[in-house]
């Protein structure tokens, strides 16, 4: 299920719009958007793109690919080997391998270690993009003659060695990407033909030039550099498989399905078209639309079609969960782990559902379904969430306390994780799992056992001063 989560400041670096120099090598301002979490859709990239990642000598479990809720069409690569890419992106690709080409060029920049402040610092250049940077903020907010001096103020001279420095990580990535391909036995085709079928977009000034292309400057020269190795490669006649073409449907439809308007989804996916992606995406836009009968008989009727289809069961009870009826939920939540038991999402849509019965027999299968999801991924802030409202609801407030501090060391929120693991390892047994769980978060701040030991001697005075009010009135 696609669902919308806050990307954490944690993971941007800086950059300008309409200042195309400063974001050639690491793109997207993404602290404003918001990611999307889905297991099938992540699945089926990760199938992708793993192997290439391997194949580049990047250990795939260490690259996080993002998918990015937004329309523009946009990708990027960060440092912590994170790739970002836009919705607006993929729904533009015209098959598996465009798709691919992107993601093995945004891993290419994470093989070579292309990151903004990284090209920056080593190129010397880092107070002239600063320079940029303020006078590009300065010509969006409306005052450009400032703007301008700014920007004259920037050394000319730098400003094209930085250029050239950037497209030169531009021709680096490409050429990674192509042998990562190749070596993954996949062709390098869509990338080019990617590039090829947006050319056009170098004629276009900044304000119309789509982002990607801002911040993956093109040039014919540079896609002829590309094509030379790719056309000579052995596997440069490998199509796409239908299984692989079909997934590529589905994804789209999935996207539109989600993104779009439920009345623009129904209008792409007209009731003549019977294919499975055209039908998943009409039932997911009358569930969007309300429409929660017709919506339930239009998966019911794909379940039956493919009974063993985690990702529909998975729809089924997001339905009845948004419709109000988590108790009718859980049990398609239930199939969904059954046939799926190592997405952590699922388990969390399973808890959430129990949680929401507000039953008291319900909530320790929650907490369990919330150990398993933290356990493969600790920094799923809803999950964390969940799983303190459920403690809270049990009555155990030290373990309550410590899912908050988990939640906000998730979500790179430090002092209130502090605050909140120095609670819980007070109410917690010494020496328990949890206990050192909570020591570890407060540590990870910057502590020091002096630090603590001083807390522990404030708390005690505390004590005392409340059981010597207390006592007279005993």
């Amino acid at each position: 299920m696609i669902r919308p989560t806050r990307v954490t400041s944690s993971l941007l670096g800086l950059v300008a719009a309409s200042a195309a120099v400063l974001v050639m090598a690491a793109a997207g301002p993404v602290s404003a958007q918001s990611t999307i979490r889905d297991t099938e859709v992540e699945g089926i990239i990760r199938g992708w793109s793993d192997p290439v990642f391997a194949a580049m000598g990047l250990e795939p479990s260490e690259v996080e690919v993002l998918l990015i809720n937004d329309p523009e069409l946009n990708a990027f690569a960060t440092r912590g080997r994170i790739i970002g890419i836009n919705t607006g992106l993929i729904l533009r690709t015209r098959d598996p391998n465009e798709l691919l080409g992107v993601l093995a060029h945004e891993a290419g920049h994470v093989k070579n270690r292309h990151t903004l402040r990284d090209g920056a610092q080593s190129a010397g250049m880092q107070p002239m993009l600063m320079s940029m940077a303020l006078g590009a903020l300065a010509v969006a907010a409306g005052q450009p003659g400032a703007g301008m001096a700014l920007i004259g103020s920037g050394q000319y001279f730098g400003a094209l060695g930085s250029l050239r420095y950037m497209q030169g990580q531009e021709g680096e990535a490409d050429i990674t990407a192509a042998r990562g391909l190749e070596a993954a036995g996949e062709s390098g085709r869509g990338l080019v033909e990617f590039f090829e079928n947006f050319r056009s977009q170098e004629v276009f000034s900044d304000a119309r030039r789509y982002p990607y292309f801002r911040s993956h400057p093109l040039s014919g020269q540079r896609i002829e550099a590309l094509r030379r190795p790719v056309e000579a490669a052995s596997h440069y006649s490998h199509r796409d498989s239908p299984e692989r073409l079909a997934e590529h449907a589905l994804i789209l439809a999935k996207v539109h399905a989600f993104m779009d308007a439920p009345t623009q989804t129904l209008r792409t996916y007209l009731e003549s078209d019977t294919s499975f992606p055209a039908r998943y995406a009409r039932a997911i836009a009358w569930y969007r639309d309300g429409q929660t009968q017709r919506a339930l008989d239009a998966t019911d009727a794909l379940i039956a079609g493919d009974v063993d289809n985690p990702y529909l069961w998975e729809l089924k009870g997001q339905i009845l969960f948004e419709e109000g009826r988590p108790r009718e939920a859980i049990d398609a939540h239930r199939e969904s782990i059954r046939l799926k038991p190592d997405a952590p999402l699922l388990r969390i849509n399973l808890a959430h559902a129990l949680i929401e019965t507000n039953d008291p027999a319900n909530l320790e299968e929650a907490v369990d379904q919330l150990k398993r999801a933290t356990a493969r991924e600790g920094d799923n802030t809803l999950a964390w969430r969940l799983l303190g409202q459920a403690y809270a609801s049990q009555g155990k407030e030290g373990e309550a306390r410590l899912a908050s501090a988990e939640y906000y060391f998730a979500a790179g929120a430090e002092e209130q994780s502090t605050q909140f693991a120095l609670r819980a390892r007070d109410m917690l047994p010494p020496g328990s799992n949890e206990w050192r769980r909570a020591m570890d978060i407060v540590l990870a701040s910057g502590a020091t056992m002096d630090d603590i030991a001083d807390v522990d001697r404030r708390n005690e005075r505390r004590r005392e001063q409340q059981q010597t009010v207390i006592a007279p009135g005993a």
